[in-house]
């Protein structure tokens, strides 16, 4: 991109020309400048006046806007990091160990979606100070993943894993503290002295094995610039709109940083709308020793000082003071700056920082909803590959795909998730696992049928589907249930029969009634048996509470096994058999003691007759006529479910919100 070419005539006459408070600001700038080259000549020269995109020399704390946009993410820092990252694409810097000449307002760099890390950062700084952030803009240096935009060797953060929080074991100092094992110090201190001699040898060889180890894997080799490289990024200081700890945000990528990173190098500088801060502090080991309390003059040299109370040291004792350090090289730095920062006081003491010459922030909501300028946007991660689109760009109203690898050249899929959005059908997650062609759709609440996962292989009837429910809004508690050809098993939670789990077993249809085109309704599957399981129920005794319940259809065997009691070993049961010989009649019910097995050690007298186990059979009987339909009724609603389900696949329809008015803007002109 030719940014030589952009038009500058419309801007404002703020862009072209500088006022007079911006002029002495200018002038101040320059003689900060001077003073710190002097008293700090090993040091780089500061990013403080660049040229912007008409050619004109402004202060970087009047580059920065801030400002409030109308959106609901646009208020978390969250959603400005990711709103910055993705609508704008990533221009390296001409020369990666220098700053840039120039920095362009926010509002030309919105317009035409592009810009260097300094772009982002006062884009984003902008953003997050007007959403009410205390947040400053770095100059420093990174490592060159982190300057180049190169995420491949970086685990991709939808799989990253949430941090488990360990439990807490509550101490028992009631706990016998046993001896330690008697140890000779003669034998400690031979033995300290003999690690001291083999370290040397031992670090030798394991940097020997570093250096193996990286060539073999694959990983980049040390950056001949490492330390010098230039970026910019953000700094998030705690307090403000409750921020627990100091962050950084990469603007490149939008994720939040620990400012112990080792990513981050150093920093030279950081400004906001109102200050400049020159940082004073050793770099040596990286950003992770900083501090980063603004107030305390040796850490951060302030531009403007922020203190209203004149400099307790007159003009003239300064002078004669400087003179004495100017003749005496013996003087530390901290001094000469401690001179340096009277003087500026007395200087700057009463000036105020102009307001910003950026014309204000505008993102209209066809932008703000569809971020990316090529249509979608691709990140390399290690092993993965992360695409994102804007919202009614694809007609699935798929948003974001995630392609986990198997090797780190991208080359065999392993798992594939795709996110959606503004779905009638309120599906909004499917993964496809590409080893076993496993795909499970997730689904928000306020489906017809009740879904909130379908994990499936085919959605043709029988080939092993596993639905999960939303169970609070379903009568019958049902929160799972998975049917193939030959079983089927649902799983409830919060019954009042206490019932947990169900489990059907099915035969083979016969061969002789099948015909081409009928349906599973017009040839059911037969029924083998039926097992349920039930939680223990502590209202009744535990051997006349049922812990499992067994039909066996064909067989005609009944079989109760109840719950245990605290001292019992083996459970109580009922078996109840059919009577060899005899054939099986509609609504008839025998009972004899050879085609009943009872083990009831513990219960009452009124359990043990027959009259009691006549009744029990004759309610057995009905239950299993009612299990039989509601086995057949969940048959059914896994075939309407499929039915369904291939209905909304075939035909599917976003939904548009009454919030969205640049889509209903798109759609008013569509029908026109």
């Amino acid at each position: 991109f030719d940014w030589s070419s952009i038009a500058t005539s419309h801007l404002p006459s703020s862009y072209k020309t500088n006022s007079r408070q911006e002029e002495e600001l200018l002038q101040l700038a320059d003689h900060f400048f001077q003073q710190y080259a002097h008293l700090c000549p090993e040091r780089k020269p500061l990013f403080i006046h660049p040229l912007n995109e008409c050619g004109v020399q402004k202060f970087v704390s009047t580059t920065v806007r801030p400002t409030l946009l109308p959106y609901p993410d646009m208020y978390y820092w969250s959603g400005c990091a990711s709103f910055v990252c993705d609508y704008l694409i990533m221009e390296p810097l001409q020369c990666p160990i220098t700053p840039p000449s120039s920095l362009y307002s926010p509002t030309t760099i919105l317009k035409y979606q592009r810009g260097n890390c300094f772009d982002f950062t006062v884009l984003l700084c902008s953003l997050l100070i007007g959403a009410g952030y205390d947040a400053y803009c770095v100059h420093g240096y990174a490592t060159l993943e982190m300057c180049s935009l190169d995420q491949t060797q970086e685990l991709c953060p939808r799989l990253r894993k949430p941090p488990e929080v360990p439990e807490e074991e509550d101490p028992n100092k009631y706990r016998i503290k046993y001896p330690l094992e008697p140890q000779s110090k003669f034998e400690l201190q031979q033995k300290a002295k003999e690690e001291k001699e083999t370290e040397p040898e031992q670090e030798e060889e394991t940097e020997e094995e570093e250096e193996e180890v990286v060539m073999e894997v694959g990983k980049p080799k040390r950056d001949p610039l490492h330390g010098l490289r230039v970026h910019a990024w953000v700094l998030v200081l705690s307090g403000k709109r409750k921020v627990p700890e100091t962050f950084f945000i990469n603007p490149f990528t939008g994720n939040p940083h620990s400012t112990m990173d080792e990513c981050f190098l150093g920093i030279e500088s950081i400004w906001n709308h109102r200050n400049y801060w020159v940082n004073m502090q050793d770099c040596r080991k990286g950003c992770k020793d900083l501090s980063f309390d603004l107030s305390d003059p040796f850490c951060w040299e302030i531009m403007f000082s922020e203190s209203n109370e004149p400099s307790q040291l007159e003009t003239g004792s300064a002078k004669e003071d400087t003179d004495e350090m100017v003749s005496d090289p013996s003087n530390t730095l901290e001094q000469s700056l401690l001179l340096f920062q009277q003087e500026k006081e007395e200087t700057v003491m009463r000036f105020e920082m102009p307001l910003s010459w950026v014309d204000r922030i505008r993102v209209s909501c066809r932008e703000y909803e569809n971020p990316f300028s090529q249509g979608k946007k691709v990140v390399l991660y290690d092993k993965a590959k992360l695409e994102k689109w804007a919202a009614y760009a694809n007609g699935d109203g798929l948003v974001e795909r995630l392609t986990v690898y198997a090797d780190s050249d991208r080359t065999e899929e392993l798992e594939v998730k795709e996110w959606f959005k503004h779905r009638e059908d309120l599906l909004y997650m499917r993964e496809v696992n590409k080893q076993t062609q496993l795909i499970t759709d997730h689904f928000r609440p306020g489906h017809p049928l009740l879904l909130k996962a379908h994990s499936y292989t085919s959605l043709e009837p029988e080939t092993g589907h596993t639905v999960e429910f939303y169970h609070t809004a379903r009568v019958d508690g049902l929160w799972k249930r998975f049917e193939d050809a030959t079983e089927m098993t649902e799983y409830f939670v919060g019954r009042e029969d206490f019932l947990h789990t169900r489990h059907t077993d099915f035969d083979e249809r016969e061969k002789k009634t099948e015909k081409a085109g009928s349906t599973a309704d017009a040839n059911p599957r037969p029924i083998v048996q039926i097992k349920e399981y039930f939680h223990r129920n502590p209202e009744k005794p535990a051997d006349e509470d049922i812990e499992e319940r067994i039909f066996m259809v064909i067989d005609d065997i009944i079989q109760l096994t109840y719950h245990l009691e605290l001292h019992d070993t083996i459970a109580s049961q009922v078996v109840f058999c059919r009577v060899i010989g005899r054939e099986k009649r509609e609504d008839e019910i025998f009972l004899s003691r050879e085609n009943t097995v009872k083990y009831q050690p513990w219960s009452s007298e009124k359990h043990k007759n027959m009259l009691h186990l006549y009744d029990l059979l004759w309610e057995l009987r009905e239950e299993q006529k009612e299990l039989k339909q509601q086995v057949r009724d969940s048959e059914a609603e896994m075939l309407n479910i499929l039915m369904v389900r291939k209905d909304e696949e075939a035909n599917i329809k976003l939904s548009v919100s009454m919030y969205s008015t640049a889509k209903r803007g798109q759609e008013h002109e569509a029908t026109v």
